[in-house]
């Protein structure tokens, strides 16, 4: 089963959103099922088989989300941090801005699902294999 170890060497290898395909074939690789990440500092959940879940540690310092959504600036950062034009903390800190709580990544069904502080649903994409 996979380590939070394995987990970051593979995260290591993202520079941008456009680096994002490769990273999510990795942590399929290593069995991850399925992961939330949260905004405001970071930390990730993973899951795996049989109940298998290890938490990673803030990733930086606290962000304030904000309580009210921006749907169209968050679409508007998402496709510029897809292009290349950001990096992770660039991304974090504009997900913050536009009110991402979190996101969740589904291996199983490719996709990536961001929520606002209420736990709706802002946007919901396939990850391209």
């Amino acid at each position: 089963m996979f380590t939070i170890q394995e987990i970051q060497n593979a995260h290591a290898k993202v520079k941008s959103g456009a680096d994002f395909p490769g990273y999510i074939k990795d942590l399929k690789g290593l069995g991850v099922l399925r992961y939330e990440t949260y905004v405001s500092d970071g930390h990730t959940k993973y899951y795996g088989e049989n109940g298998r879940t290890v938490i990673s540690e803030e990733k930086y310092d606290f962000l304030e989300v904000k309580r009210v959504s921006s749907l169209e600036e968050f679409r508007r950062g998402l496709k510029e941090h897809q292009e290349g034009k950001s990096d992770y903390m660039g991304f974090c800190r504009m997900c913050a801005g536009s009110g991402v709580e979190k996101w969740v990544v589904s291996m199983g069904e490719m996709k990536c699902v961001y929520f606002d502080v209420d736990g709706e649903v802002m946007v919901e994409e396939r990850i391209p294999d």
